[in-house]
């Protein structure tokens, strides 16, 4: 269920993206400037109104499918309920030395040492 739910939600997506970019910015959409006589649905203003109507009604369903896609989707993590920061840290003792191997030495000071008198 989830699976086709986020095709159609692509499509969707893909489609609102085209109609968008379609329209220009003055609201003329793909009519504007031609009066070829082709009726009211594809003039300037009937193109317009076509890719306003449509721009809405994809958004709608946009959003209707992203939150239904959340809902859905909300309990399927099984940690989901605690943080990564609650979980102590890992922690791996030292490997132990091996025979035949020497200990290092042990460490300078790290600061500047003066001289005593």
């Amino acid at each position: 269920m989830s699976t086709v739910l986020l095709i159609i939600h692509l499509f969707v997506t893909l489609a609102l993206i085209g109609v968008v970019l379609i329209q220009r910015s003055e609201g003329g959409g793909l009519g504007i400037g031609s009066s070829q006589g082709m009726g009211s649905f594809m003039s300037g203003r009937g193109t317009a109104n076509l890719l306003t109507r449509a721009t809405a009604i994809l958004a709608v369903i946009f959003m209707g499918l992203s939150l239904t896609l959340a809902l859905l989707n909300r309990g399927t993590s099984g940690s989901s309920t605690r943080s990564i920061l609650d979980t102590p840290a890992a922690t791996t003792p030292a490997p132990a030395p091996g025979p035949g191997t020497t200990k290092p030495p042990p460490a300078a000071p790290a600061g500047p040492s003066a001289p005593t008198n």
